[in-house]
């Protein structure tokens, strides 16, 4: 997206002289405000980078607010009922192992950020529990997964907002964004090197954070067995490795959990050097 193409890398939207440009200034402004900003300014460093990138995407001519100006004011999202399909419920399955692993990976992320231990309190079954719920109410009404997200770890560690009830009052104004209609073109508008800049930050904060989790528990990285699992994980899920049966394929987060619990199960354990009697 930095480079002004799409997610997956398959198409580019923007020339990338330009995309590098406006994701450079995104992500430069965003360390600068999160770094030496005071005061309000500083809880704003994703904002002040989307800003930044925005106006710059405006002068090259980036910005198409035809869709901004069709848009009504008010307007009720599209609600949908969900459909029960056998072939489509066994497809997306075991989806649920790939998620399951992504909120463990989170929750002991944001406890490793915030200083708290949220897989004893409120615990882990609790968390899951209601990460299933919250997804099965949304796919009840047509909208999509509502999972936990490593990027909102990110976030969470740059600006040092770790107050539950402001995630509280962020998901009410959201809710009630989804009925202006403009506010989603608007969002919409946003090029893509703009959030390809910030995401070079947050998306590099989650392995800093992983890294970080791994010092904390001292884990000694100069044992075979422990570099092993750290090394093949990581490099299979920075170099897109995916491994496919027919039209199913496990690739990213669900991948690189399950070949890390296999050889952590695998491989055998360090013997404890005992004593001298």
């Amino acid at each position: 997206m930095a480079l002004g193409k799409t997610g997956d890398g398959s198409a580019v939207l923007v020339e990338q002289d330009i995309a590098l440009l406006i994701s450079l200034a995104a992500l430069f402004t965003t360390i600068v405000v999160s770094i030496f900003a005071k005061g309000m300014l500083k809880l704003m460093p994703i904002i002040s980078g989307v800003v930044v990138g925005y106006v710059l995407s405006l002068f090259f001519g980036l910005v198409d607010f035809t869709s901004v100006s069709q848009a009504a004011w008010f307007a009720i999202p599209e609600f949908v009922t969900p459909e029960f399909n056998w072939q489509a419920i066994l497809f997306i399955a075991p989806i649920g192992l790939i998620v399951t692993i992504e909120h463990f990976g989170d929750i002991l992320a944001i406890s490793n950020v915030t200083g708290k231990n949220f897989v004893e309190k409120p615990g882990i079954h609790r968390s899951l529990l209601g990460d299933g719920l919250a997804t099965m109410t949304a796919a009840s009404f047509g909208a999509p997964p509502v999972v936990s997200y490593g990027e909102v770890t990110g976030a969470v560690s740059l600006l040092k907002t770790y107050n539950p009830v402001i995630m509280t009052w962020a998901a009410v104004f959201a809710i009630g964004l989804a009925f202006v209609g403009k506010t989603g073109a608007l969002l919409l508008s946003i090029p893509v090197p703009v959030m390809g800049g910030i995401m070079c930050l947050l998306f590099g904060a989650i392995a800093a954070i992983g890294l970080n989790t791994l010092i904390s528990k001292q884990v000694d990285l100069s044992i075979p067995r422990n570099l092993v699992i750290v090394s093949v994980t990581l490099v299979f899920g920075i170099g897109g490795m995916a491994v496919g049966v027919g039209e199913f394929t496990l690739k990213g987060v669900g991948l690189c959990g399950i070949v890390a619990i296999i050889l952590n199960l695998v491989l055998p354990q360090e013997e404890k050097a005992t004593e001298a009697k």
